[in-house]
């Protein structure tokens, strides 16, 4: 059986991920038995500091669903024939005809996360518990040296060790993101403030709160609204849920938007200039961060029938809000009060809670702390960010003949597709196709109907037809 935490001997490998979500799991997947031309199958370790896969076990609410089809899954739309398709992993559990039958083109979030887990547990390429430290270039050998800390199942370190990679692709994914005026609650102890990631493993506690406060109008937000909504008595509900947008507004869900994740828009994206790129990205908020019109519909279905023997439910929904401060009261325990502006009234108010939910997002973890011994080789742009080809791999210094591809840390060159679940076989297939210098996976031409711009971008060149400085093979 395969050893699935130590990586196998001290070879030389072609492709080391590092960071084990959804994305890097695709890309492990679609690597998996990948042959070279000339030459082996392509050999990959990912490493994952965690013990298994949970794709955020927080927010697994009951009856949640994915916001894209189930053919988002790793593998379908690069190659509907893998064997780690999500209707192969039904197949596996013998639930095709359940499924057939339940008609459900989007699954829930539970679902999701059970399918990555199966695929994560079937690859032996996939190294949990190791924690990367370092990533340094070895300019006599032209290779990247990782390296690791082996960790025991209860975090702590263990041994350390070193890989050797001739390639290697970041998917560190985002981290929750706090604003500056909660940060000092959030961080200190016993003070119920959680942000919305963490939400399942406090969600009996806030039942029991007095007062609770929902910060964020994305869906994250409006689901944990609903789930406290539904769990609290009529007539004493009492929640405020709270945003900065003007409204709760729905996800643009029409096809023709949703063409804005596509490929097509994502060379279209990459090839506009720097100061436009930084101006679209802020306006397009409503095509990821609004909340799906399900959810507003059941939000709205519970305050009503609330109200059918009369009476409102003591819950406030207010837009248009931003907090300016935060602290706790002092002689009251752990009550928290909040300083809230509205934004259009020009007025100001105090608003005194005993829980407080931040549902606002996340960011990008910062790819420097990782890549410090390579640092002064990374092109940035303006903004002093990483600048990324459209295929994904780090604009480096010629000196590093090894590329560095990212997943989910190229919004700022890529767009709003780059956290976007259907995207991610085709970003991990076009990763491959460059990085082997071939064409393992065909990837279409057309996507969209939108021609985005005047002069259309599609897809680069077959990988194996450009320069060799561009399409580098594995053993070069």
């Amino acid at each position: 059986m395969t050893d699935r935490t130590t990586p196998e001997g001290h070879r030389t490998h072609d492709l080391i991920g590092i960071g084990l979500g959804p994305f890097n799991l695709s890309l492990a997947a679609l690597a998996h038995g990948l042959p070279t031309t000339p030459g082996p199958a392509l050999t990959t370790a990912f490493y994952e500091q965690r013990p298994a896969f949970h794709w955020h076990p927080g927010l697994l609410i009951d009856g949640a669903t994915l916001q894209v089809p189930f053919l988002a899954d790793l593998t379908t739309l690069a190659d509907p024939t893998s064997p780690w398709t999500f209707l192969n992993y039904l197949r596996t559990r013998d639930r095709l005809y359940p499924f057939y039958f339940a008609e459900q083109f989007h699954i829930h979030r539970a679902e999701y996360d059970a399918y990555c887990r199966w695929v994560s547990e079937q690859l032996p390429t996939i190294h949990f518990d190791h924690q990367v430290d370092a990533i340094h270039w070895n300019a006599d050998r032209a290779l990247y040296e990782v390296d690791y800390t082996r960790l025991r199942h209860d975090g702590e370190a263990e041994t350390p060790g070193r890989a050797h990679t001739r390639h290697i692709a970041l998917g560190v994914g985002t981290a929750p993101f706090i604003p500056e005026p909660l940060r000092p609650l959030a961080q200190a102890p016993g003070v119920p403030v959680i942000h919305s990631a963490d939400y399942l493993h406090h969600r009996e506690e806030l039942l029991e709160a007095g007062h609770i406060t929902v910060i964020g109008s994305g869906q994250s937000g409006a689901e944990i609204f609903l789930d406290l909504l539904r769990a609290r008595p009529r007539g004493a509900e009492k929640i405020h849920w709270l945003a900065r947008t003007q409204a709760f507004a729905p996800m643009e869900y029409s096809k023709l938007g949703l063409e804005h994740f596509t490929p097509d828009y994502t060379h279209y994206f990459h090839a506009l200039p720097e100061h436009v790129r930084d101006t679209l990205v802020p306006q397009q908020w409503q095509l990821h961060k609004g909340i799906d019109t399900d959810t507003i519909s059941a939000i709205h279905d519970e305050l009503y029938r609330r109200t059918l023997h009369g009476g409102w439910p003591d819950a406030t929904l207010t837009p248009g809000v931003s907090v300016r401060t935060a602290g706790r009261l002092s002689g009251a325990g752990t009550r928290i009060e909040l300083h809230l502006e509205h934004t259009q009234q020009a007025t100001r108010t105090r608003l005194t809670t005993d829980a407080v939910v931040l549902a606002t997002g996340y960011r990008e973890r910062p790819l420097d702390t990782l890549l410090t011994g390579i640092a002064p080789h990374i092109r940035r742009d303006t903004q002093g960010r990483p600048r990324i080809h459209t295929d994904f791999r780090l604009d480096l210094d010629p000196a590093l003949t090894g590329n560095i591809y990212v997943q989910n840390a190229e919004r700022h060159t890529h767009g709003v597709g780059a956290p976007d679940l259907g995207l991610a076989a085709w970003r991990s297939a076009t990763i491959l196709n460059h990085l082997t210098g071939t064409t393992p996976y065909p990837l279409p031409r057309r996507t969209a109907f939108t021609t985005f711009g005047l002069t259309p971008h599609t897809a680069p060149a077959v990988p194996g037809q450009g320069s060799p400085s561009t399409h580098l093979a594995p053993g070069r």
